[in-house]
């Protein structure tokens, strides 16, 4: 670990943490962790490369068993909070920003052909909100789900607000990304999946009666419009969980972790 003071917010090899709000949106080969539970998932379990560490002075005792863990050749840049604050555009009461490289994505077809014959899978389609598609990855990893599936809708799972809400688990989850859900089924058809998709819908099936062995994948869509005709045509069967006359919906991470937890407890 490479711990250095910094003498001057203007020092270019913080660029990568300069203007974080302006930088938020989706790049390529890069994103940024924030945040203590965040930044100790990362350093103990990410699946993703740690470039350079922001860190506030003071700051370094209580994160130094999760410092420790970094590759020497990575770099610790310390400085007051008052100057980190306007290195990152907004006052970052976290304290530490970890940027980090994406690894090579794989293909969804290489992603659910690796996994165990009993395995459960995620997949979300047209997700676009950042804290239910945190929610998505941290009741995934809670609740035993092998990945996470994406359609080319569903937000960025490592924006930083979706890590935050994750907890981290949008760094160690594997995930891939196919844009046409038509041939995100198709692949997890040969691969011998039950597609389920969660649906309120009257005529849907109980969520108990999810199969209790082999592949499966749970198939949820966005709050308000849900999964389309198509897609749900497509399914193998369609699920819902059961609530009181008068009330249909659930947000999307909730009736998911129903689903899951019903999957882990048949089981």
């Amino acid at each position: 670990m490479r711990l250095e003071r910094v003498a001057s917010r203007d020092d270019p090899r913080l660029d990568a943490f300069r203007d974080v709000r302006d930088r938020d949106r989706r790049q390529a080969g890069e994103f940024l962790v924030e945040g203590e539970v965040p930044f100790r998932v990362q350093v103990a379990r990410g699946r993703h490369p740690t470039r350079a560490v922001l860190l506030a002075e003071g700051r370094e005792e209580k994160l130094g068993d999760a410092l420790a863990r970094l590759p020497d050749e990575t770099p610790v840049w310390v400085l007051p909070q008052r100057e980190m604050d306007a290195v990152v555009g907004f006052a970052i009461h976290r304290g530490v920003l970890a940027a980090c490289s994406r690894r090579e994505p794989e293909s969804v077809d290489e992603l659910v052909s690796s996994l165990p014959d009993d395995a459960v899978v995620v997949a979300a389609l047209s997700v676009v909100n950042h804290d239910n598609v945190g929610g998505v990855f941290r009741n995934a990893a809670a609740l035993g789900a092998r990945a996470v599936l994406l359609d080319g809708v569903t937000c960025d799972p490592l924006y930083r607000k979706a890590i935050r809400v994750s907890a981290g688990a949008a760094l160690f989850v594997p995930f891939a990304r196919e844009a046409d859900p038509r041939a995100l089924f198709a692949i997890l058809a040969r691969g011998g999946y039950h597609v389920a998709a969660l649906s309120p819908r009257a005529d849907a099936r109980p969520v108990s009666s999810l199969p209790r062995v082999g592949r499966l994948a749970l198939v949820v869509g966005a709050e308000g419009p849900g999964l389309d005709g198509a897609v749900m045509r497509a399914a193998s069967s369609v699920v819902r969980v059961p609530m009181v006359a008068g009330f249909d919906s659930l947000n999307v991470a909730t009736a998911l972790a129903i689903a899951l937890y019903e999957r882990a407890t048949a089981r």
